[in-house]
């Protein structure tokens, strides 16, 4: 059988969908036709509904990818009927009940709620989100950052897709956002196909080529 040839790919909290760009050229190279939802992170609703809007246009099925919250939404989402895999990357994968709040609670690089939006601390993003990215990029993120909603951030899945859908996992193990330890935790109670590789929470960034060899994987594994 022919491998799954469409990828979505759903970014997380306090960047956008640009900061794909490294897997979405390396997965291009390799004939795949990738699409980037640019979510909102204001909502879990909102950002199932952009992940949906996207899924929707697919010409058949798909591998559908998160990093970090964009975890949270892929297990919601991927109910999808066009959903034939899952892949997680650094990412989040909760069970029925669970947030990003229940499961990391509130990490010190980040500032205090303001007006219902949580920052990252501008001193400390770069060590804690990105420290194996190149210094001028994580500084870009930490003065562009994403206002992330704590509606996001406390929404609760109803449906994990992981429960009904194949899952693969790469698990960051130099990661400061999400520990490896939690990572495994995830991805063994969701069951996935796991690699890990030595790298920060923006893992995808830093080191795209490992994170595309897994969602081909995923592709070539679900087909």
């Amino acid at each position: 059988m022919a491998r799954i040839n469409n990828i979505v790919l759903v970014h997380g909290a306090f960047v956008d969908g640009s900061s794909w760009a490294g897997v979405y050229d390396v997965l291009n190279e390799h004939g795949f036709t990738v699409s980037v939802v640019q979510n909102p992170t204001i909502s879990l609703e909102g950002d199932v509904a952009a992940t949906n809007l996207i899924l929707d246009e697919q010409e058949g099925p798909a591998v559908l990818v998160g990093h970090s919250y964009g975890g949270v939404v892929i297990t919601e989402a991927g109910m999808h009927p066009k959903v034939a895999a899952l892949v997680y990357i650094a990412a989040f994968a909760p069970d029925k009940g669970e947030s990003v709040d229940t499961i990391v609670g509130r990490p010190p690089s980040f500032t205090p709620p303001k007006e219902g939006y949580l920052f990252q601390d501008k001193a400390k993003m770069a060590a804690a989100f990105g420290a194996d990215v190149d210094p001028k990029t994580a500084g870009f993120w930490a003065d562009s950052q994403v206002p992330f909603g704590m509606e996001a951030n406390n929404a609760v899945v109803t449906e994990p897709a992981w429960k009904k859908k194949p899952s693969w996992y790469l698990v960051a193990t130099d990661d400061k956002m999400i520990s490896a330890p939690t990572q495994r935790w995830m991805a063994n109670r969701a069951s996935s196909t796991v690699v890990e590789v030595p790298g920060s929470h923006a893992i995808y960034v830093s080191n795209p080529r490992a994170v595309g060899v897994l969602i081909e994987q995923a592709a070539d594994g679900c087909a």
